[in-house]
């Protein structure tokens, strides 16, 4: 694409699916928005970093959300749902619930960059226990997992905040967690820095 208007950063997949996947319609119409020897960028949540134009930004997003591409801002918010390949099908491993989470909390403006993950069964393909906030999926419950950390020397695993929790238990909890870090985290403080300096019993008594 050519032009030297000022661009903006915006990150798309294909939504929550069965695996991490586009399609050529998907994948023709992304490379519109790109010069010849333009990357793009794969991060570690399943998002693909794209620049665009800042004043068509509108259209492009509807155009890109009309061949089943979702979008999200780049920044500290949080990001879209991490999700496993959902290998046993969506109703048994609970894609419906996956979906209506990321759709209530991901691009929420939080201190700093947060990584939500889901697993539909105790495997863990999704990650839950090393990201931010965690969710796995046992039997017809859920379980949810905050301050685990992938990264660095001090990674660790998430721990257990609250379990067998129903779908509508699971969002309001989830949504409330967020909503206490956007309001009392430090700026630029980590969730998981956040977590460690206030605990779990606090973080708790606000649910």
């Amino acid at each position: 694409m050519e032009g030297s208007s000022k661009k903006v950063k915006i990150a798309i997949n294909g939504g929550i699916g069965f695996g991490a996947k586009l399609n050529s319609q998907q994948l023709m119409t992304i490379s519109k928005y790109m010069n010849e020897g333009e990357e793009l960028e794969l991060t570690t949540f399943q998002q693909l970093y794209i620049e665009i134009p800042e004043e068509e930004k509108e259209a492009i997003i509807e155009e890109f959300q009309r061949i089943g591409l979702a979008c999200y801002p780049v920044g500290n918010f949080v990001k879209s749902l991490r999700t496993c390949n959902f290998c046993k099908g969506k109703i048994e491993e609970g894609m419906p619930v996956a979906k209506e989470l990321n759709q209530r909390i991901a691009g929420k403006a939080v201190p700093f960059t947060l990584k939500v993950a889901y697993t539909g069964c105790p495997i863990g393909c999704g990650e839950p226990m090393l990201s931010d906030v965690g969710v796995m999926k046992i039997r017809d419950h859920y379980n949810l997992y905050v301050g685990g950390k992938a990264k660095g020397k001090d990674a660790e695993v998430g721990s257990l905040l609250l379990e067998n929790l129903t779908p509508e238990e699971l969002y309001k909890s989830v949504e409330k967690i967020l909503e206490f870090y956007s309001q009392m985290g430090k700026k630029r403080e980590t969730f998981h820095k956040f977590f460690k300096r206030i605990g779990s019993e606090q973080l708790l008594s606000n649910l």
